[in-house]
């Protein structure tokens, strides 16, 4: 007799490690949208996952303390990028955030990227993937590429000398050739503040 469809899922999610993201998508082989989308809503309630957005569900990990854990937002977005073999990148308060630059985690998370454009709900969050031009995702690297969108967002002449310091430091611990790569891509004026880390390793 053929195993149902909710313990083939059951059987492949147990066989990742806790904390792994799955789509509907990642079950098209076990059966149609419409029966795995039932089986799915069947193991969220019997808590073998937890339906972190729609479509998206997580085998949580549970910690020793405060039990279940959800993914990151970053977590989930980079899931995202992932299956759609998109480029993103964070914007905003969200990006001053990721630097340690703000403490302020906004409700309305931007990300810009050159897939497609739309909105996920996630708890009282809301992640806005705006599509963007391609010019605007070639940084490569971790922290430059964060440090060009917050200083888009602090803006030109509102920058400070501390922030400038901080983001200096923080570039020091970027790939060379990360580094190299996104100051070419920067505005003229964060460029000049990237490019002192550069001239910094020269000496």
């Amino acid at each position: 007799m053929p195993l149902s469809i909710e313990i083939q899922i059951l059987n492949k999610i147990k066989k990742a490690r806790r904390g792994s993201l799955f789509f509907v998508d990642n079950f098209i082989t076990i059966g149609n949208t419409k029966a795995t989308g039932k089986a799915l809503e069947r193991l969220v309630k019997s808590g073998e996952l937890k339906r972190v957005a729609a479509g998206i569900y997580v085998r949580q990990e549970i910690d020793p303390i405060i039990g279940p854990v959800t993914p990151e937002i970053g977590a989930i977005v980079k899931a995202i990028a992932k299956r759609d073999r998109a480029r993103i990148v964070p914007t905003g308060i969200y990006a001053l955030n990721q630097l340690g630059l703000s403490n302020q985690i906004p409700l309305n998370i931007i990300y810009l990227t050159d897939g497609a454009a739309r909105k996920i709900k996630i708890g009282k969050r809301t992640i806005t993937f705006k599509k963007t031009a391609p010019k605007n995702l070639t940084a490569i690297g971790e922290i430059s590429k964060l440090v060009i969108q917050a200083l888009r967002t602090i803006g030109k002449d509102k920058v400070n000398e501390e922030e400038i310091e901080k983001i200096q430091r923080l570039l020091k611990k970027e790939k060379l050739t990360h580094l190299q790569n996104d100051i070419r891509s920067a505005p003229e004026w964060i460029r000049k503040i990237m490019i002192t880390v550069l001239k910094e390793d020269i000496k």
